[in-house]
């Protein structure tokens, strides 16, 4: 090594010089940027040290992820068995909504009932308010030469706003639904309790005519009822604020809207309702008998109960077999001495035909045992001494 430098030493030196020279010109030379004047040899530095630390910082990075997935792996297997009972669970709830969905449809088309579709809307844009506190009205630009009529609901994708009060030529009044003069048919959710909603002189309006005994619960969903037949049923109105106890054996049910009243720019006038029945392809027959059925429980059959279980004799099959006495050359058995012999099988009952079925000699009726009668003709009871012939 020394003998490389003596060697090359005047080489060595002048290297060592122009090399001091260059960091001192970076030094001192400024590059513009975009925060302000870069020195040259800041950027150098930062060319050269840049390639290790991405390498460093992507090793790093990946070490990290690699570590945490591992580890996270070993809880897959839980989470995807957790998930997959969710799934089955949710596909059988999927199933039991489209049942009871289409029962509902049956039902509905049994009783003849009709559904009501918005099919046509103008959109507005609100133009001006009434600028009193005791009145809430709103003005549109659109009026009778766009199809705007009086009673048209008047509603926003969020919840309705009210309905056309009065119409001119190019515009028209909104009555809004927390004015204090208006009314709206609403339903309650879950509970599906009706009421009017009736707006007041300060603050949100109000659900009236539910009575006190009733359940309600703030934050309960309230929709239209369709009752009005101003606004379709089922249009959001807006949320139970609150419930207290109120006049008359009512409750006070303050509902806050689901459109914000205060902020409207657009809205969307309601100028055609088209009432339509329920379809029913592919329902099936409609029949109130088979809706019953599908709720009522079924009965299942009585089990075939066996003969001695049931108490019952087993009945035996008539013989095939003709008697001993009818086949030739078969023997006759004799009855014993003294006894007397059997009484003979009863004839069938005569009948208008004369010929009776071959089929009738091959089976014929079993005889019905006959109690056997003491034979006292010929003998008498001993009277205490041998009986004379």
């Amino acid at each position: 090594m020394e003998s490389f430098f003596a060697r090359h030493k005047n080489a060595t030196v002048l290297a060592v010089v122009l090399m001091a020279q260059i960091l001192g010109l970076a030094t001192q030379i400024r590059r513009p940027a975009e925060n302000g004047p870069v020195r040259l040899i800041r950027k150098w530095a930062v060319a050269v040290i840049s390639p290790f630390e991405r390498g460093f910082v992507y090793s790093e990075r990946w070490a990290r992820h690699a570590w945490l997935d591992y580890f996270y792996l070993r809880g897959v297997s839980r989470e995807n068995a957790a998930l997959r009972e969710q799934i089955e669970s949710m596909r059988l709830a999927q199933v039991r909504i489209e049942q009871d969905a289409a029962q509902a449809r049956r039902i509905q088309a049994l009783l003849q009932f009709k559904e009501q579709y918005i099919s046509q809307t103008v959109a507005a844009q609100v133009i001006g308010s009434s600028g009193s506190e005791t009145s809430h009205i709103i003005y549109i630009d659109r009026g009778s030469s766009q199809g705007i009529e009086p009673n048209m609901a008047v509603i926003t994708p969020d919840g309705i706003v009210g309905k056309v009060l009065h119409v001119y030529a190019s515009t028209a009044q909104v009555l809004e639904i927390t004015d204090q003069t208006s009314g709206v048919g609403a339903t309650l959710v879950k509970s599906r309790l009706q009421g009017i909603l009736k707006g007041q002189l300060t603050g949100n309006p109000n659900l009236a005519y539910i009575m006190a005994d009733e359940s309600v619960s703030p934050g309960e969903d309230v929709i239209t009822s369709g009752g009005d037949r101003i606004f379709p049923k089922g249009l959001p109105i807006g949320k139970v604020a609150s419930v207290s106890p109120g006049k008359d054996l009512f409750l006070t049910v303050r509902v806050t809207p689901a459109a914000n009243l205060s902020r409207l720019e657009e809205v969307l006038v309601i100028t055609k309702i088209v009432e339509k029945e329920t379809d029913t392809a592919g329902l099936g027959p409609i029949r109130a008998a088979d809706i019953l059925a599908q709720r009522l429980p079924s009965v299942p059959d009585k089990p075939a109960e066996s003969p001695a279980k049931s108490g019952e004799t087993p009945r035996t099959p008539p013989a095939t077999i003709a008697p001993a006495a009818s086949v030739p050359g078969a023997a006759v058995p004799k009855p014993a001495a003294g006894a007397k012999p059997p009484a003979p099988a009863p004839k069938p009952a005569a009948s208008g035909n004369a010929n009776p079925p071959a089929n009738a000699a091959a089976k014929p009726k079993p005889a019905q045992p006959q109690p056997a009668k003491p034979a006292v003709e010929n003998s008498k009871p001993a009277t205490g001494g041998a009986e004379t012939p």
